[in-house]
């Protein structure tokens, strides 16, 4: 197959199955992800190639509108053959597999090499920019961290189906933003902890209508482009402050309605 030389970039990130759960996106073209999983004993297959500025890796594809940035999880329905042909060591259900997967960096793909029995392309890693900005940067991380800390606190008293974990997207990506991630790679495929939590902020907020959820989508789709981590901090502050004050409003709402 003759190589095309493309610029997209894209994210790679871990997976792990199974779980159970209804409404289960499906992965559509052509927004590509890096793919690795872990089975239920938890032993890890990973398609990063160890201590490389390069690789040749599978390629998952998922419409632009479903973008994975890093931190942020979401679990996938894969059923057709040429996706299950990328899992090994999978409990299967009566049609296909549930994944669970995570965003762990952005890479850049620079030529696709194949296509059946699944995608496959040469990818880059992609990070923000080294600043001499150390100080400031880590003062912006920790003023970020607080308001968000201040945002789940809030979101958490919104009234949400029973069923519904207590947990949010929010503090999960930002508890795994955090930690350093265990992924076994060339590190120069892992963001750095203020790059990690600048993406950490750009989650869904519990009750958010559909033009807010488009609204955040846009930012998703900036904030990969974007390779200063202060803008993207900047950014990330600006909207968790708009949905401090959404949340503070619905919960006054909420209260009202109480009494």
């Amino acid at each position: 197959m003759r190589g095309l030389n493309l610029n997209f970039s894209s994210s790679f990130f871990t997976a792990s199955l199974p779980l159970t759960q209804s409404q289960i996106p499906n992965p559509k073209f052509p927004q590509f992800q890096q793919y690795s999983f872990r089975n239920r004993q938890t032993k890890r297959c990973c398609f990063i190639v160890p201590h490389a500025s390069s690789s040749g890796l599978p390629l998952l594809p998922f419409d632009i509108n479903q973008v994975l940035i890093p931190s942020e999880s979401k679990t996938l329905h894969l059923y057709e053959a040429r996706y299950l042909a990328l899992l090994e060591e999978v409990e299967r259900l009566d049609v296909g597999a549930l994944v669970s997967i995570r965003g762990i960096g952005r890479v850049k793909i620079m030529e696709f090499v194949q296509v059946d029995p699944y995608l496959k392309g040469i990818v880059i890693p992609m990070q923000d920019n080294i600043s001499e900005c150390v100080s400031e940067i880590s003062s912006k991380v920790l003023e970020l961290k607080e308001a968000l800390y201040s945002l789940n606190s809030l979101e958490i008293k919104l009234k949400a189906p029973k069923e519904e974990l207590l947990q949010t997207c929010i503090a999960n990506s930002l508890m795994w933003a955090e930690k350093e991630p265990s992924v076994d790679c060339d590190e120069a495929f892992v963001p750095s902890l203020a790059e990690r939590i600048s993406f950490a902020a750009l989650q869904p907020v519990t009750g958010s209508t559909q033009s807010e959820l488009l609204e955040l989508q846009r930012e998703k789709l900036r904030a990969m482009e974007v390779r200063e981590t202060l803008e993207r901090i900047d950014d990330s502050l600006q909207l968790v402050r708009k949905s401090i004050s959404m949340v503070a409003a619905k919960l006054a709402i909420q209260s009202l309605e109480v009494q």
